[in-house]
């Protein structure tokens, strides 16, 4: 199962979308994940700073 944004955490500081080397977060007013790109690598959980990723 792809990452998950917590969206009453999610800040849209962008260091997610700076740090996802599948390139699959987009930023808007906050992150957004592409379930079909993302890996599951964990490198957006460890990053963010507010805590609002999780990998369920």
């Amino acid at each position: 199962m792809p990452a998950k944004v917590d969206l009453d955490l999610c800040v849209g500081c962008g260091s997610c979308e700076e740090s996802c080397p599948e390139s699959a977060i987009t930023l808007n007013s906050h992150a957004n994940i592409d379930a079909g790109r993302c890996v599951e690598c964990g490198t957006c959980v460890e990053v963010c700073p507010q805590g609002a990723i999780s990998i369920v």
